[in-house]
């Protein structure tokens, strides 16, 4: 077996080593599980991708012979393949012995053995990092603050918990206002003292974050220098000549994301030297240099950066990926016939898609390009593919210069939040419905004298939108797409959590995040609303709140009404508050509601009559109520249930969290 870089193998060990274990995993499940046989596909094809790279022809060859086992797709695992499996962990267990004791082919001698063993042993491994002291100066520094402001929060929490021991004494006072204008005073100086914390500890945190997202970036050249070598030996492995090129200067990128799109690029570089480059004597041919060439170039563009693989090789016909397309069945034929040739180039990232009728050894049946489109949104990166017949094919992939919370535009389609990506995002304009037209079945907004494909939001969720709203212009797979909804709310960074499968979540739903008020939401995919896709039969989407509970309030002071009402309304919850029982007995005349919530001393018909008399109304006997009072004894709260009421909190002891729970499960709520 021929002998791999140095400094390329620790990185190949644990790749190997990781699919591996997961091929052993999938090999078990492919009799029961549809998809596992693509995914075996996928994990093979990548490994021999990485073996080629790396100059393992013989490991090669063994991956290229499984992927021959699995097509056509067997309904059991054949045993030749385990056979395989076992033979390529042998090799890569060769490997690992060979990296520990020194090159698993040849044994230097003497001095220069002695030498290379000595570097192999100072070599960090993968996950050791070289931080400057001033850097581990600047974090420490910052965390002490942290620390700081922490203990500070502290205080200002328990002096929060003074303030409402203070006002709960003064509620049974004859004259609370004096109590009450102190309480006041006192809230606004921890107001002010909280909103100052509150600006120090954002700004600290943000220039944490940054300092540890700057140890997370390295420079890209070295990478691309990777992909340069990989090339090169790919086309004298078939027989052809290429000149790569890389124009990267001090272009910097998140090593995890490089660690997230270094598979993606190397089935990219095959894809061109392979199907693009032609052999030398159809170039010749062609009146073309014999030898091709490829160029790799990286540009930032503030918080992006811009990669883009050029080669001038044979590019790619539209009219054939169209014609494919539709053949296999993953475009339909009225979806294509509206396709410009950008939109139908995109068609070669949909799973399984190959123009190719023979597997070759380096491309392999299609595996691939989804893969590589898979990979980079899931950095939250975009990609697009650019071609001519006979003059070659550009491929251009924008990712975030560091992997962090991603930042989405928060909108309202009818009576629901969602939220997409703001990065691809170039413009918005106001926009009617008569500004709204339908050509060959796609829907266009007029913008003056251009028509700018678009989708309804409200229409794909199918639910009720309003008559004008916003149109949001943006980049998708290199083509303009606008996107009509209701309102732009607002822009907000979260971190997106990928949705389960039995979510149920719309077709179009990328994830799941969580905004700044907790409120989860969906992201929408940018990908699936291109027009590539048909329209899907959808059911509306599901609320992340459902119809809010109708609260009556019932209680005869002001500031405490004021106060429940804001707490029961931060939960969703519709309220309505009244001073006094007879102004409930009223309300309740005049309009429906879920739940009742009553004090218990007010002047007039207290809050126990109140509960009594409704208890005897046959229009209101099921109505739940919740007692919220200062009695705190267990007569107190025996009289309370003895009343009908159907829970009894203490105003001493109220937790938020408990009583915004109580009303959703008395009122019926989500």
């Amino acid at each position: 077996m021929s002998s791999p870089p140095d400094d390329l193998l620790p990185l190949f060990l644990e790749e190997a080593g990781d699919r591996l274990e997961r091929l052993k995993r999938l090999l078990d499940t492919i009799e029961r599980d549809p998809e596992a046989n693509a995914q075996v596909r996928r994990e093979i094809h990548a490994l021999k991708g990485a073996s080629r790279m790396i100059g393992l022809p013989e490991m090669a060859e063994l991956c290229h012979r499984a992927e021959d086992l699995l097509d056509p797709p067997p309904r059991k695992v054949p045993p030749a393949l385990r056979d395989i499996c076992d033979q390529v962990v042998n090799l890569v267990a060769s490997l690992a012995a060979g990296a520990a004791v020194g090159s698993p082919t040849a044994s230097d001698g003497g001095e220069q053995g002695e030498i290379k063993e000595s570097k192999r042993k100072r070599r960090p491994s993968r996950e050791e990092m070289r931080v400057s002291s001033t850097v581990v100066d600047g974090l420490a520094d910052r965390g002490a603050r942290l620390r700081v402001l922490s203990v500070a929060a502290a205080g200002l929490a328990d002096r929060v918990f003074r303030l409402a021991a203070l006002a709960e004494r003064g509620v049974g006072e004859r004259e609370p206002k004096q109590v009450l204008a102190t309480l006041a005073t006192s809230l606004r100086q921890v107001a002010l003292e909280i909103e100052g914390g509150h600006r120090n500890l954002r700004r600290l945190t943000d220039s944490q974050l940054d300092a540890l997202l700057r140890l997370q970036i390295q420079p890209l050249r070295p990478f691309l220098n990777i992909l340069d070598r990989h090339a090169r030996e790919l086309a004298r492995s078939l027989g052809k000549q290429v000149e790569v090129e890389v124009a990267a200067g001090s272009v910097q990128l998140d090593r995890r994301i490089v660690d997230a799109l270094r598979e993606a690029f190397l089935h990219l570089v095959r894809n061109a030297v392979d199907h693009g480059v032609e052999d030398p004597h159809e170039r010749a041919g062609k009146g073309k240099s014999e030898v091709g060439h490829l160029r790799f170039e990286a540009q930032s563009e503030g918080d992006r950066v811009r990669l883009r693989m050029v080669d001038d090789g044979r590019g790619i016909d539209s009219e054939t990926v169209i014609s494919t397309a539709v053949k296999r069945g993953l475009v339909t034929a009225n979806a294509a016939a509206g396709l410009n040739r950008n939109d139908a180039l995109q068609l070669l990232f949909l799973p399984g898609f190959s123009t190719r009728t023979e597997a070759s050894e380096v491309s392999g049946r299609g595996v691939g390009l989804d893969a590589v489109a898979a990979a980079v949104r899931s950095v939250g990166g975009d990609l697009w593919l650019e071609s001519a017949v006979g003059e070659g094919t550009v491929v251009t992939v924008e990712v975030p210069l560091a992997r962090r919370g991603e930042r989405v535009l928060v909108l309202k389609v009818g009576e629901h939040q969602l939220a997409m990506p703001a990065a691809p995002i170039r413009a918005f304009r106001r926009v009617t419905t008569g500004s709204m037209e339908e050509v060959d079945g796609r829907v266009f907004v007029r913008t003056g004298e251009q028509l700018v494909p678009a989708c309804d939001l409200a229409a794909i969720l199918g639910v009720a939108g309003s008559s004008g709203g916003e149109l949001i212009e943006m980049m998708v797979v290199g083509s303009v797409l606008g996107v009509v909804v209701d309102a732009v709310l607002g822009e907000e960074e979260v971190i997106v959590r990928p949705l389960p499968p039995a979510a149920g979540a719309p077709h179009i739903a990328d994830g799941i995040a969580l905004l700044a008020s907790g409120r989860p939401v969906v992201v929408i995919s940018l990908a699936r609303l291109s027009p590539l896709d048909e329209p899907h039969e959808v059911a509306p989407v599901q609320s992340a709140r459902a119809r809010p509970v109708r609260v009556l309030l019932v209680d005869d002071s002001a500031v405490t009404r004021e106060m429940v009402r804001q707490l029961l309304e931060s939960g969703g919850n519709a309220v309505t508050g009244v001073a006094s029982a007879e102004d409930a007995l009223s309300a309740l005349e005049e309009q429906e509601f879920d739940c009742l919530v009553t004090d218990i001393e007010m002047p007039g018909m207290d809050g126990l009559t109140l509960t009594r008399t409704l208890r005897q109304d046959p229009l209101h006997g099921d109505l739940p109520i919740v007692v919220i009072s200062t009695r705190d004894r267990p007569s107190d709260r025996l009289a309370g249930m003895e009343a009908g009421a159907d829970a009894y909190l203490t105003k001493q002891g109220l937790d938020a969290r408990e009583l915004l729970a109580l009303v959703r499960r008395v009122g019926g709520g989500p």
